[in-house]
């Protein structure tokens, strides 16, 4: 997209659900859900404010999985969230937005170019939505304090969550979205101002030492 191009944006919140907070089977560790629930709802507020649409999105497993489970209370919105008005509600059974969905088609209808993605997990559905669609030629912004991981641990290794979050960021901003805060988002979505990400020859060879 072009730098002089206005870009028709959607805020798209992934997955702010029970199940990530106190409580639920996969609490968010970093950055603090505490700290990033209330950049999620300031970025929907701004967004409705300026007349940027929001998608909520929600993740329903089958019944019997353990989380996510669409009649329990972990498997609803977050209180904050169901509150909030939105333009469109996504229900998802995969990590991307886009599978299984009417998101593409809503996304076409109403010519929107650009996702700025919110939510949880950084490492799962928010980045399976980014990928996917960077690859279908939209642009996409990644609200890094408005989102969060848990961490891991299986054969291939152990990771905290902070280490996700924050290698998941630097990836995303080096060729996928434009890495940046909510307070930086909502400044260039009302001045209708792109937000350039980076690239990967220039952050290798920042990395590298390379001029």
């Amino acid at each position: 997209m072009s730098n002089t191009t206005t870009p028709r944006r959607a805020l798209v919140v992934i997955d702010v659900q029970n199940e990530y907070f106190e409580g639920g089977g996969l609490p968010i560790e970093y950055p603090p859900i505490l700290d990033t629930l209330p950049n999620v709802t300031k970025a929907m507020d701004a967004a409705r404010a300026a007349g940027t649409p929001v998608v909520v999105v929600r993740h329903h497993a089958p019944k019997g999985a353990p989380v996510f489970q669409a009649d329990t209370h972990n498997g609803q919105l977050h209180p904050e969230i169901a509150k909030r008005p939105h333009d469109h509600l996504v229900t998802k059974s995969f990590p991307s937005v886009f599978t299984g969905t009417d998101f593409a088609d809503w996304i076409a209808r109403n010519q929107i170019d650009t996702l700025s993605v919110a939510g949880y997990m950084t490492q799962n559905c928010d980045a399976s939505t980014v990928f996917e669609a960077m690859h279908r030629g939209l642009s996409v912004e990644f609200l890094s304090d408005a989102s969060g991981a848990l961490p891991y641990e299986n054969a291939a290794g152990k990771v905290t969550a902070e280490e996700i979050h924050r290698v998941f960021s630097v990836v995303f901003h080096s060729n996928f979205a434009a890495v940046t805060t909510t307070d930086a988002w909502i400044s260039a979505m009302r001045e209708g101002q792109v937000i350039p990400k980076d690239n990967v020859v220039l952050s290798n060879r920042r990395a590298r030492k390379i001029a």
